[in-house]
């Protein structure tokens, strides 16, 4: 491997670092990303619109229903529940669940069938 002198390495025809990192800069402005609000706790939904957001998630979520059947608590600690609601989901109660929601469908029950099926009490 032959290697350069100091002189041949800066007689190559790179641009200059100013003007490459005025192209980075043109095309990495900050005002052409979208900005996406995060929603505080008490701007997210509550009861039953929380309780069925879970359910939807973890329905059509492989990954957020895999986190849901590892550590419960702590996932649903990122929705707005009661503690009641929490300890429903969290141990798959879907006669409690359902006498907030209503009658779910099999899609909706995909949580609850997987935490059922843990065995975990």
């Amino acid at each position: 491997m032959k290697y350069l002198a100091e002189d041949e390495k800066q007689t190559r025809n790179f641009p200059p670092i100013a003007q490459i990192l005025k192209e980075l800069d043109k095309d990495l402005r900050v005002d052409t990303i979208e900005k996406v609000p995060i929603k505080k706790k008490s701007e997210q939904p509550s009861g039953k619109e929380a309780i069925l957001a879970v359910l939807t998630r973890a329905a059509d979520d492989n990954k957020f229903l895999a986190r849901l059947a590892e550590d419960p608590g702590k996932v649903l600690s990122e929705y707005n529940l009661t503690l009641e609601e929490k300890a429903a989901l969290g141990s798959g109660d879907i006669l409690r669940i359902e006498s907030w929601v209503g009658k779910l469908d099999t899609r909706l029950c995909t949580w609850i069938t997987c935490r059922l099926q843990q065995e975990k009490w």
